[in-house]
């Protein structure tokens, strides 16, 4: 097993990207920390992960308030004694063109996909630094490399986590603290349902692979980050987008 006995944190983890993300891991022997800002799909992931025989815990965090983020990471010390892995998989959307996009939906983008990894991140650092190892994986997107119509706030975000992830990256390294991340093109999730099927139609037919991506085309990714398989990869952006933006 790749992650045997490693532990990790995945938010946004009780669905799509971060729910497929977290039952990988827990397949490859990882005890999994499943946190969202929801309940209910909290629930369902720890139960899918236990009733296939692996071993999850479910933390309720909203990832903007950094008291709640220093609870998540002080209730997985609590638990496990120490923390291996944190995949900063929460986001939203909020679209809109330049001249119609609202302030009140720039801030709660910027909030969740931005602060939101770095009160996560920082967190998680000073658990890994004092451990003098560990794997920060942060969710950006093609949209933040490439832009995107009607995204001028998700892909501000995600621009900045590249930054984030390769200054943290040169910050961590000589501490033993890998941070990457991984870029997914158009996947098929709860967050893409609410685009227009044209749009997806044209996305699918653009991808030299002729299909969107699935959450576990993304999941497996994050694997091989995390993995001991990558201890000389830090600093890099991996695009998981089946070459829709070649």
């Amino acid at each position: 097993m790749r992650l045997k006995d490693k532990v990790a944190i995945i938010t946004g983890a009780g669905r799509g990207i971060g729910a497929a993300t977290a039952i990988r891991f827990a397949e490859e022997g990882a005890k999994v920390v499943i946190a969202s800002l929801f309940e209910n799909e909290v629930e369902e992931t720890v139960n899918k992960i236990i009733k296939n025989g692996g071993e999850a815990i479910g933390i309720t965090v909203d990832v903007t308030d950094k008291q709640q983020v220093d609870t998540m990471v002080r209730k997985t010390l609590d638990a496990y004694r120490k923390l291996d892995i944190i995949v900063n998989n929460a986001g939203i959307t909020a679209d809109g063109t330049l001249v119609k996009m609202t302030e009140e939906n720039f801030d709660k983008v910027i909030d969740v996909n931005l602060k939101g990894v770095y009160n996560c991140g920082q967190a998680a650092a000073k658990v890994m630094v004092e451990q003098g190892k560990g794997v920060i994986l942060n969710a950006t997107s093609v949209v933040g490399l490439y832009g995107n119509y009607g995204q001028t706030n998700y892909a501000a975000t995600k621009w900045g986590v590249i930054g984030m992830t390769k200054t943290w990256a040169k910050e961590l390294g000589k501490k033993g603290v890998r941070v990457n991340a991984v870029a997914p093109g158009f996947i098929l999730t709860p967050m893409t349902e609410s685009m227009p099927e044209k749009v997806l139609n044209m996305m699918r037919d653009k991808a030299p692979v002729k299909r969107l991506g699935l959450p576990e085309d993304i999941a497996n990714a994050y694997l091989y980050l995390a993995s001991d398989e990558a201890t000389y990869v830090t600093g890099s952006v991996l695009e998981v987008s089946g070459g829709i933006v070649l």
